[in-house]
């Protein structure tokens, strides 16, 4: 069975209806990026903090899975399928997605400021004064700016073993996503979809590029890979 990976940044998402947290002007919310989403704007104002991702964590929680996120849980019908996603919400596994990678954390998650590998199915506000079990208050089980992002790896290996990659609501411009493709054999065809690519097909081999929305350019990608493989 073929390996297909599949990359998604928050494009996807937000066709369901999550916002991104970037705004135009660069501000998170209204805030500024290492006031809600660093270790030091944390030890600053944890409160602060807490309430933009509950916040978050409630809106999530409102929204369904997407005609893409459900297209890419059909395809586990016919390939092995790796997501690996750049997005905080757990819509591919609401889907049916069996195998995903965050790269950058859950929001649907706590884990202890004491020691990170306690780590807790957290639907609810985090306040202050909830603490783990060694009595230390949890925080939002999200990869903020500065920390290490402990999946990529995985990811990394992920890729190096594809035989198809699908890039999905993401201007790959984030490192150290942004490098993830760089780890696929030189041969692996790509599909690039999203309505502003921001790269040329001339960019690497075997690149399509599909400027669409991720709900009618991933059936679109879809299509043709499965003319590419009946044609085989």
């Amino acid at each position: 069975m073929k390996k297909i990976v599949v990359l998604t940044g928050a494009g996807i998402s937000a066709e369901s209806g999550i916002n991104t947290f970037r705004d135009a002007n660069g501000l998170w919310e209204g805030h500024d990026i290492m006031d809600v989403a660093s270790p030091d704007g944390f030890r600053r104002n944890p409160a602060l903090v807490l309430d933009f991702y509950n916040k978050r964590r409630k809106q999530l929680l409102g929204v369904e899975p997407n005609l893409a996120h459900r297209a890419l849980a059909g395809l586990q019908d016919l390939f092995e399928v790796s997501v690996i996603t750049q997005n905080v919400d757990d819509l591919h596994e609401r889907a049916g997605s069996r195998h995903v990678i965050h790269l950058h954390g859950e929001l649907l998650k706590a884990r202890s400021t004491f020691d990170e590998d306690l780590v807790y199915d957290w639907k609810k506000d985090i306040n202050i004064g909830d603490f783990c079990e060694h009595h230390h208050q949890l925080r939002p089980h999200i990869v903020w700016f500065g920390e290490t992002v402990p999946q990529i790896e995985y990811a990394a290996q992920a890729v190096s073993e594809a035989d198809i990659i699908m890039i999905i609501g993401t201007s790959m411009q984030v490192y150290p996503a942004a490098g993830l493709v760089n780890y696929a054999p030189e041969n692996t065809p790509v599909y690039f979809i999203d309505p502003k690519p921001g790269i040329s097909e001339n960019s690497r081999p075997h690149l399509t590029i599909i400027p669409e929305k991720a709900t009618t350019g991933v059936p679109r990608a879809i299509a043709m890979i499965l003319d590419n493989r009946r044609q085989r």
